[in-house]
């Protein structure tokens, strides 16, 4: 099998064209090559796949063989793998995201927020960065989702570990619970982030964010991903953690947000209620790896 390895702010995939040939067990073959001690190392694979509704597919397979619905560091980075190994030269995109049921594939059903769009900047015949409109902020619970009986969950307290953190969650396509610290270096995920993640309110499970304002232009973050533990990078976590920011009154419509493996520009367009992402987006090495 021939791959890719890419990243976007050192959060890092296996990228597999799949475009003519479909790949058997996606979940077993991510969790097998991600191994960073046994296998190639990775937070998991992305199969670009052909669309009926868009340029292309992407699904994603987080590192423990769990497929995720959205990720934004990925997004990216698909977009740098079609153009740069001349799947399209067009240097706008549109990109199928989202996990959808059998029945809704055969209905022709495709959800809201499926379809990402993507501009690309080219630089030497090269992607070397990415805008992504990420579509509109879910606040909805049921939509997230997180088990609640009110309309919006915003800065609402919640015991985990016996003690209570406030939380705003924010579906970007997949679920995040946002939470504002004053400190991001001294947090101990590996111990507090499975709680989370496995938190009895979350039926999907959750990505969580630990953020702290600087600016209201300018927050920093730490992520604890679900399925993949804790990354350098998660785009639409940057994306639910600035319009947390916002939704709270401590941030301003365009944020620079910090990550552990580099920044990510948020933007909010109050017109379209859509948010934008822009990032960078690299190639480590292509190889091939018999499975």
């Amino acid at each position: 099998m021939n791959f890719t390895k890419m990243h976007g702010c050192k959060n890092d995939y296996l990228y597999i064209d799949c475009t003519k040939n479909e790949l058997e067990n996606p979940a077993e073959v991510s969790i097998k090559l991600s191994d960073r001690h046994t296998g190639i190392g990775s937070d998991g694979i992305i199969l670009i796949c052909p669309s009926t509704v868009a340029d292309f597919r992407m699904r994603i397979f987080n590192a423990d063989g769990s497929e995720a619905e959205m990720c934004g560091n990925g997004i990216r980075c698909v977009g740098k793998y079609v153009y740069d190994f001349g799947l399209t030269k067009n240097e706008e995109v549109r990109i199928e995201t989202g996990v959808r049921t059998k029945e809704e594939e055969a209905a022709g059903i495709i959800p809201e927020n499926c379809i990402r769009i993507l501009k690309l900047t080219v630089k030497d015949g090269k992607v070397a960065s990415a805008t992504v409109d990420m579509g509109r902020p879910i606040l909805t619970p049921s939509e997230i989702p997180v088990i609640s009986d009110k309309d919006k969950f915003i800065n609402e307290a919640v015991n985990v570990d016996g003690k209570d953190w406030y939380l705003t969650c924010i579906s970007m396509g997949n679920p995040h619970a946002v939470t504002f610290v004053d400190d991001t270096k001294s947090l101990d995920l590996p111990v507090i982030g499975p709680k989370f993640e496995f938190n009895k309110i979350f039926p999907n499970r959750t990505n969580t964010e630990f953020i702290k304002v600087i600016s209201r232009n300018e927050i920093e973050m730490r992520v604890w991903e679900r399925g993949s533990g804790e990354t350098l990078a998660c785009g639409t976590g940057a994306c639910a953690s600035a319009y947390a920011a916002m939704l709270n009154g401590l941030a301003d419509d365009e944020v620079r947000v910090h990550l552990l493996g580099g920044d990510l520009i948020i933007k909010y367009d109050r017109n379209t209620d859509h948010i934008f992402m822009t990032g960078p987006c690299e190639t480590v090495f292509s190889g091939s790896i018999t499975i």
